[in-house]
């Protein structure tokens, strides 16, 4: 059986393609005892409200029909940001030199959170350069690799 993700993922990005964005990720969270599905969309030279709105209608549509969720939720459509999480192997591919946040679950060597330039990912595992020294962390070390943006 497929993942509501999944199932969310194949009605919605032909929706998006045709408002000339890209799908960025497809999440379903439980927040505050509240079920949230949420779209994040990315586009050359920004997403702004008249392309969220314009998905938002017509993947909510396609939502009614299918019902691929039994339960009650909260349907969002935004973009997927300037600090984006990067999850799948082509993310790192595309942002390979781009400044990143990467956080740990563990402590190492006393803190949980490194500010680098992306510079490796081999399987889940990522490389930062940070200042002039390379630092691996391996999949199950990661709980999230994020672009930076700096001022």
């Amino acid at each position: 059986m497929k993942k509501i993700t999944e199932t969310v993922r194949e009605l919605a990005e032909p929706v998006v393609l045709e408002n000339g964005c890209t799908l960025w990720d497809v999440e379903y969270v439980r927040e505050a005892g509240q079920w949230y599905l949420r779209l994040y969309i990315d586009k050359e030279g920004g997403v702004d409200i008249l392309d969220c709105e314009a998905i938002s209608r017509r993947v909510s549509d396609l939502l009614d029909e299918v019902d691929p969720i039994e339960t009650s939720y909260i349907f969002e459509v935004g973009s997927a940001g300037a600090e984006r999480a990067l999850k799948r192997p082509g993310d790192f591919e595309r942002f390979m030199g781009a400044n990143v946040t990467l956080k740990t679950y563990k402590p190492r060597d006393g803190r949980k959170e490194f500010a680098g330039t992306l510079a490796g990912y081999d399987n889940g595992a990522v490389e930062l350069a940070v200042g002039a020294q390379t630092l691996r962390f391996e999949k199950d070390e990661i709980a999230l690799v994020r672009l930076r943006v700096e001022f």
